[in-house]
């Protein structure tokens, strides 16, 4: 079954990015900010008749982490934000950064832009990164730079890595299979169904020598953890 919800789904996330901004201005760690994001994400989730079956929550360790995951549809952001239960913010491409209300929500709760062309502004936000790490936050990372136009897992970009092992912060790998069937990429319809998340074992990035293997390992995992038909066609890993 078809919906086209973008009209709610836009008309809803105005009411609650006013509330989340002005939550910012007595809660100025963003922590309640986030915990709104959460009730519009399961509230997104509900008007779209998506369910979300989540395994592997028990794999995650105490303390700050960065989550690495495939990214194929925009449902991605609303389904990590109901189902992933720690504190932590998104980094996210600096272009939606450039949509007013939605610019300045994700502002006032500390989402990161980053430029995804690399050099001192990306450099940057690899730092800003890092603070949110220092005060507690985990940080969620979608390295492939985009989404998947097919929903097959694709190339990591090496920022997220420099990142953990600068940080020396487990990389917790995340599948999310299902949400290219429920709004790919380019449209606005979406299809009600479900949506699994899987969550593998953390890595740590002292047990590998460079950015390069962490890379590769991560990309692996994410791999086996994605159903058959969204892995890669042929093998890669290699940071960009």
């Amino acid at each position: 079954m078809y919906l086209i919800l973008p009209p709610l789904i836009v008309i809803s996330f105005a009411i609650m990015a006013v509330m989340a901004i002005a939550s910012t201005l007595v809660f100025p760690s963003g922590d309640a900010a986030h915990a709104m994001g959460r009730v519009w994400s399961r509230l997104v989730l509900l008007m779209s008749r998506v369910r979300v079956e989540v395994e592997g929550l028990e794999r995650l360790p105490e303390g700050p982490v960065i989550f690495i995951s495939n990214h194929a549809s925009q449902f991605d952001i609303p389904v990590l934000t109901a189902c992933l239960p720690k504190q932590f913010r998104f980094v996210v491409k600096q272009e939606l950064f450039k949509i007013p209300l939605f610019a300045m929500a994700m502002r006032r709760t500390g989402y990161i832009p980053i430029d995804r062309r690399g050099g001192k502004a990306a450099l940057k936000s690899l730092l800003t990164a890092g603070e949110r790490l220092k005060a507690g936050k985990s940080l969620v990372i979608f390295p492939e730079g985009t989404r998947s136009p097919d929903g097959r897992l694709r190339p990591f970009k090496p920022g997220a890595f420099i990142l953990a092992m600068k940080m020396d912060v487990p990389v917790v790998p995340v599948a999310i299979n299902g949400s290219h069937k429920i709004l790919p990429k380019g449209s606005l319809k979406i299809r009600s169904g479900t949506i699994g998340v899987r969550i593998g074992d953390p890595i740590k990035p002292a047990d590998h020598p460079d950015k390069g293997r962490l890379c590769a390992a991560v990309w692996h995992a994410v791999s086996e953890l994605l159903d058959p038909e969204q892995r890669p066609a042929q093998e890669t890993g290699d940071a960009a």
